[in-house]
């Protein structure tokens, strides 16, 4: 199941006795977390009733047992088992020693006063092992994997409802822009704007505009953008604000290889007839970033993205070995951007 469908769930129902939490998204890993310990315990009996276990340090079997005792002052216990390493489909670095028959035994018949969360921080799951396929079975999955565009606005409207205002449609797309669709940025950035308008009132775009600071990812995507568009000026602006900020040229200057090296690898995969889910997962963006690179990679032939990887590369060998001042020769290429000239020939 998806976050916002396992959200939905808790919040019209009882807890599950079983939760696998599994994904690499870690903001919805966390928070998932920490709703369901809270439905499931008030912060006084969390002090008595809730166990966790890191399968990096301890063996599972103690959890299990942790889990067979019945609460204390209390009508619920809640056991975590952490970084659950033996889901997936990795070697285990720390080598401990797991009985995992008898958690396999709690996954049958688990106990009635306790919620069992595993917590599993990986991109994917071990589906031929045995533990897996009874534990999809018996127990409420979800996978946090970066949220789809059309789910970023369901997350949105969520939050902003736990905040008692409302986004409205160019506000939602505003905030998705400006953070990168990074949802630990976005969920800050909702309380801020929810303390700005009110409750019971209505966040427009003009209140993100104002209000929400770019992400670095997103700066150096619309620095990027203008480089695309043979705007220079749009991208010293952006250069010079990030200056201001104190970002290192040589760090800006990596990012913008980054971004350029993510545009060749998408214009590659879309000439091979990946869609967007497809690129995002084989590349390990989010697929908003993928959307946006999209786009971008329009206006660029094969050899003219080479061209600048070239060039970048060239410009941090000349930084580096003390030939150009690092700011001035990130602001050279800035200017020389669409020109085609070689920094330093």
């Amino acid at each position: 199941m998806s976050y916002v469908k396992v959200l939905q769930e808790l919040n019209k129902g009882e807890l599950a006795p079983l939760y696998l939490l599994y994904g690499t998204e870690t903001y919805l890993l966390e928070d998932m977390l920490h709703r369901i310990i809270s439905k499931g315990l008030s912060a006084e009996e969390q002090d008595f009733n809730l166990s966790k276990f890191d399968m990096a340090e301890n063996p599972v079997e103690i959890a299990v047992e942790e889990a067979y005792t019945f609460p204390f002052m209390g009508e619920r216990r809640v056991v975590l088992i952490k970084d659950a390493i033996f889901f997936s489909g990795q070697k285990d670095p720390k080598k401990v020693e797991h009985d995992l028959t008898k958690l396999v035994s709690y996954i049958e018949k688990p106990a009635p006063e306790t919620v069992l969360i595993v917590l599993a921080p990986y991109e994917k799951l071990d589906d031929r092992k045995k533990i897996v396929k009874l534990m999809k079975k018996q127990a409420t999955v979800m996978e946090a994997r970066p949220l789809v565009e059309k789910e970023l606005r369901q997350w949105i409207q969520s939050k902003a409802k736990e905040e008692k205002v409302v986004f409205n449609e160019g506000a939602e797309q505003e905030l998705i822009t400006l953070t990168a669709a990074n949802l630990m940025q976005m969920a800050s950035e909702i309380k801020k704007l929810a303390l700005h308008v009110g409750e019971n009132n209505e966040v427009l775009k003009e209140h993100v505009s104002s209000l929400v600071v770019r992400s670095l990812e997103q700066d150096i995507f619309v620095l990027v953008d203008g480089v695309v568009k043979g705007q220079a000026h749009q991208s010293l602006k952006i250069f010079k604000d990030l200056i201001k900020q104190k970002e290192p040229p040589l760090r800006i200057l990596a990012m913008m290889v980054r971004q350029f090296r993510i545009l060749y690898q998408v214009k590659q995969l879309s000439q091979q007839g990946y869609g967007e889910k497809m690129i995002a997962s084989q590349l390990k963006l989010h697929p908003y970033v993928v959307k946006l690179a999209l786009k971008q990679v329009q206006r660029f032939k094969d050899e003219e993205l080479l061209s600048y990887l070239d060039q970048l590369a060239e410009l941090d060998f000349r930084i580096k070995t003390g030939k150009m001042n690092d700011a001035l020769g990130v602001e050279l290429f800035l200017i020389q951007r669409g020109t085609k000239i070689r920094i330093g020939k």
